[in-house]
């Protein structure tokens, strides 16, 4: 489902304020601690030297009569580098407390043929904004303050700190995220919103500690322009902080050609190099953990069934977290993920706390020159050996009952939630059940009580996990994907599963997180809702395996025992291999569903992000879409 609207104010979200320093923005290149420090590595490459490919001092000074940030920018070739290259070039690999992002896309279909155009890499960031149960710390990176303060709606600090700006959009730039805002809004934050019957006190045990929002303002960042073969060196200037444009523009010239400088001169960093395995649907799974029995997670099925059969709700996700133990460096998990389950939304994303490591096919919400599209996934198949197989397989999808109702109630809540912020009567639905299919499976694209139950249901809180990542740019574009398909390591807090170090092996061992749910109606199964979750999780655990086979020494780093994980560790692998299902075992033909979300969790997140970030009512004519979604696991 696709959903459009055109946004009534002629200044973006980024636009409508003025810096204050209490308040929070993005990423930019300056230290905050001696303990987080951007060290900047360079790649050899060549600038352009096309007058039009550089902002010169002449229309600088031009650009800053009609606005106050303005990117200065450089063109390089990029035939020799590589988006993942780039981003080792700019984040030292100890720097696993150093926020940065590196995005990548793949268009649904066919992963050689549907790469998408941009990828964007960003580190050093100028401002972040950390938001704990209404405690929101600002990091400024630029001046070295740090201010803390309670606020009811942590979404109102980005707004206040871009107070006044008037970014200045130069055409030569690429039509991408070219900087402003980037970070992950956990599950939790729509507690923000729904402040009465979705209170912290009542939220599930909290045994991460993760934050619930991380966004920084990146004022430095890398365009890699996949069909040119350039890329673009950004960086933004703020005038408010000079006394003068021309001193402005001398300070950003320094800054554009240090970094351009150390791009040129140094010698790239050597990645590790690893021998792909395709095979990936042999390899021994290993999740040795989880927060919820078989049989807890079963009998909490039973207990939302009731909910549904009493109508209190009509559908609900219920979700289990899955832990792994790995030698594997999450930086060589994404390397792995992004070769077995290339998604539109690929990200690996270093926040206070955690890494994400994530491939998700689906948006939560997107503003792209003032039109809103909301396109959630609803319905799961997997895909056929051969374009007939394929053919029959969908049309058995939009033949289930089930699966096309749950996406038509996705398509109703989402035209709603679009309406919300949008002028009367602009939005409609432009695809009705079609589909798009995905490299392993395909979809059917397309409450708070809910929300309530979870709470109640599910042992801890979900962190990442069913939220959603992604950036807002300095032009007022938007563009978030729901936290699906998303690994977590956790960095920040060591308890009981935390890392350790063995001797002989320099490697850190991680504990990778990995949230799977499944989608309970009035005729599910508690068994097969079981099976759902595993395979799931099975599906990411693959991409760990992938990156263990390639990169890490096995003679020396021997996988975790049982004994060693944690205490339910031995009833979890007892469970999965008690149940027989092949994806533990190996077999082939093993499927990955997805999960679509708790229609209360998405349909409040979208909305929240949406009258945060956008001004009310919003103008002119929209429309939604609504699409059939295929993604394939392996098999």
């Amino acid at each position: 489902m696709q959903m459009q609207a055109l946004t009534s104010s002629q200044r973006p979200f980024l636009t409508t304020r003025s810096v204050s320093s209490a308040s929070v923005s993005g990423i930019s290149g300056r230290d905050w601690s001696s303990s987080v420090k951007f060290r900047l590595r360079a790649f050899r490459c060549r600038a352009l030297k096309s007058p039009s490919l550089e902002m010169d001092e002449k229309r600088f000074l031009e650009a800053s009569q009609n606005g106050n940030l303005i990117p200065l920018y450089k063109c390089i070739f990029s035939d020799h580098l590589t988006p993942v290259l780039a981003y080792r070039c700019l984040v030292k690999e100890d720097d696993r407390d150093a926020p940065s992002f590196l995005f990548e896309s793949v268009e649904p279909g066919f992963r050689a043929s549907s790469v998408g155009r941009y990828s964007v890499v960003g580190a050093q960031p100028a401002v972040e904004v950390v938001a704990k149960e209404n405690k929101v710390t600002i990091l400024d990176h630029d001046s070295g303050k740090i201010i803390e303060k309670l606020v009811e709606d942590p979404m109102t600090i980005p707004k206040d700190i871009s107070e006044g700006w008037r970014p200045q959009q130069i055409q030569d730039l690429p039509d991408a995220f070219c900087g402003g805002w980037v970070g992950f809004f956990s599950y939790d934050t729509v507690r923000y919103v729904e402040k009465k019957k979705l209170t912290f006190s009542s939220a599930p045990k909290d045994d991460r500690n993760l934050a619930d929002i991380h966004l920084g303002l990146y004022d430095d960042v890398i365009v890699f322009d996949h069909v040119d073969k350039k890329a673009y060196v950004i960086h933004w200037v703020r005038l408010d902080r000079f006394s003068s444009a021309k001193k402005a523009y001398d300070d950003g010239m320094k800054r554009l050609e240090t970094l351009v400088s150390k791009v040129q001169d140094i010698d790239p960093p050597r990645l590790s190099p690893g021998c792909i395995d395709f095979c990936t649907r042999d390899f021994g799974l290993c999740l040795n953990k989880s927060n919820m029995t078989s049989e807890e997670y079963m009998k909490a099925v039973i207990q939302a069934k009731e909910h549904i059969l009493a109508g209190d709700i009509f559908q609900i996700v219920l979700s289990q977290r899955f832990e792994r133990r790995t030698f594997a460096d999450p930086f060589e998990v994404y390397r792995a993920l992004r070769v077995v389950n290339p998604s539109p939304y690929m990200a690996y994303l270093q926040a206070r706390g955690c890494i994400l490591v994530a491939s998700s096919p689906e948006i939560l919400t997107r503003v792209k020159k003032k039109k809103i599209v909301n396109r959630p996934l609803a319905g799961t198949a997997r895909r056929g050996k051969t374009l007939h197989e394929d053919e029959m397989l969908e049309m058995k999808l939009l033949k289930d009952e089930k699966q096309c109702a749950e996406h038509i109630m996705l398509v109703d809540l989402g035209r709603n939630d679009v309406g919300k912020v949008s002028k009367s009567g602009s939005v409609k639905v432009e695809k009705l059940m079609t589909v798009e299919r995905y490299s392993h499976v395909m979809h059917i694209s397309s409450t708070v009580k809910a929300m309530e139950l979870i709470d109640q249901l599910e042992p801890t809180r979900r962190g990442p996990y069913s939220g959603g990542f992604g950036g807002v740019s300095f032009s007022g574009d938007m563009d978030i994907a729901l936290a699906l398909r998303t690994i977590v390591f956790p960095t920040g807090v060591r308890y009981d599963t935390m890392y350790s170090y063995k001797n002989g092996n320099k490697r850190r061992e991680w504990v990778a997180h990995i949230q799977s749910g499944a989608g309970i109606v009035a005729d599910s199964l508690p068994d097969d809702e079981q099976t759902e979750c595993e395979r799931k999780a099975a599906g990411l655990a693959r991409a760990i395996d992938l990156a263990e086979s390639a990169f890490v020494n096995k003679a020396s780093a021997q996988p975790a025992k049982a004994s060693e994980i944690g205490t339910n560790s031995g009833e979890r692998k007892a469970s999965f291999h008690g149940h027989g299902r092949g994806m533990f075992s190996g077999k082939k033909g093993t499927i990955q569903m997805v999960l679509m979300g708790s229609l209360g969790k998405m349909s409040t997140l979208m909305k929240m992000l949406l009258s945060a970030y956008m001004p009310k009512p919003l103008l002119g004519a929209g429309h939604h879409q609504e699409n059939v979604v295929l993604f394939i696991i392996s098999s």
